[in-house]
């Protein structure tokens, strides 16, 4: 991609600087040592979108929940609350580029954004591996019905915080390859009949087992996220792999953030990381990001997962995404596989 190309200008004038950090080492291949790369790192913890992640909630909003509200990493109620709590804040903090090596402060001590971030990671391990949240996890008909998707973004969170020597995080990697089911996904679906896994309850596991293989080169972790991507890729992400009808058109319009939900979009950067989008399945999920394409080269969004902050409503968010014109992180990402694919990302 060429840095005079009008979209790739674009972003790198965002006042993010994640978004301009990520066009300059994802798309412009920058180096990690190159002037403008290192201030854009620099400034991540000061970025926005980062702060109001990281900010403590309002008097008024916080809540007195007994067991989680007091620990340290909470953002004043349980860690799933959506979308404020530490669980879904800590998925998006790493998508903004915040990782377990930031900047050191003056002192030498460790910054206290990263002091934040793992109180939250705390949290999160702490309940997951719980004897009160494990004990709801039922086995039906041999398969185990879990919404894995809350152990997968624990997991993809703490790989990429530098946390998978803690036990804890082996134990959600462990509990993942466990679950999966015979076709490569997982799902919470109790009804005994059910044998078909989850896309909602696969995408986030697969990148939690991407990201802790990336790290520790668990050979367990890497033959579980082969399954399962193939789960995907056999339905061309988003056809029956009996009848070839478009399963859900919803997953065809493009969001962010997901959260737990489904994209075409989502599920093409999950699986871009596992070097996985050369397989001729993933083609005609890659020509349909093509054809959305603005014709200023930009993308947009086509529906959103949550509302907008400030509002007396379910589903708000502490960020703004983005709700008019063109979404800089639906851009990053639909430009981010293009280029792994290896398609012309500028015009």
């Amino acid at each position: 991609m060429e840095r005079n190309d009008p979209v790739i200008q674009w972003l790198l004038k965002s006042h993010d600087p994640s978004i301009r950090y990520f066009t300059l080492t994802d798309l412009l291949d920058a180096s990690p040592r190159s002037h403008d790369v290192v201030a854009a790192r620099k400034e991540i913890p000061n970025g926005p979108r980062v702060r109001a992640l990281l900010a403590e909630p309002k008097a008024s909003e916080r809540k007195t929940n007994r067991m989680f509200a007091r620990h340290p990493g909470s953002f004043g109620d349980h860690p799933y609350k959506k979308w404020n709590g530490a669980h879904w804040r800590l998925v998006s903090l790493v998508e903004l580029g915040i990782k377990g090596k930031p900047e050191r402060s003056r002192r030498g001590g460790v910054t206290p954004p990263l002091l934040r971030v793992l109180s939250a990671a705390d949290q999160v391990l702490t309940w997951l591996t719980s004897d009160d949240h494990r004990s709801y996890i039922e086995k039906i008909n041999g398969r185990t019905r879990r919404c894995a998707s809350q152990e997968g973004n624990a997991l993809a969170v703490c790989s990429r915080l530098g946390l998978t020597d803690d036990p804890r995080v082996k134990y959600l990697a462990e509990s993942l390859v466990e679950w999966q089911w015979h076709d490569g996904g997982w799902n919470c679906d109790k009804n005994p009949p059910a044998d078909h896994s989850s896309f909602y309850e696969s995408l986030a596991p697969l990148w939690g087992l991407i990201e802790y293989h990336r790290v520790t080169q668990d050979e367990k972790a890497r033959r579980a996220a082969e399954r399962g991507a193939e789960l995907f890729l056999c339905h061309r992400f988003f056809r029956s792999d009996k009848t070839g009808q478009v399963i859900n058109p919803e997953w065809l319009k493009l969001h962010y953030p997901l959260y737990w939900h489904y994209d075409i979009l989502q599920a093409l950067v999950i699986l871009s990381r596992f070097g996985k989008l050369n397989d001729p399945r993933a083609q005609e999920a890659l020509d349909l990001i093509e054809q959305k394409r603005q014709p200023d080269g930009t993308w947009r969004a086509g529906g959103y997962y949550w509302q907008l902050c400030g509002q007396r409503a379910s589903n708000v968010d502490v960020v703004d995404w983005g709700r008019r014109g063109p979404n800089e992180m639906i851009t990053l990402n639909a430009l981010r596989v293009l280029k792994a694919a290896g398609r012309p990302g500028t015009r």
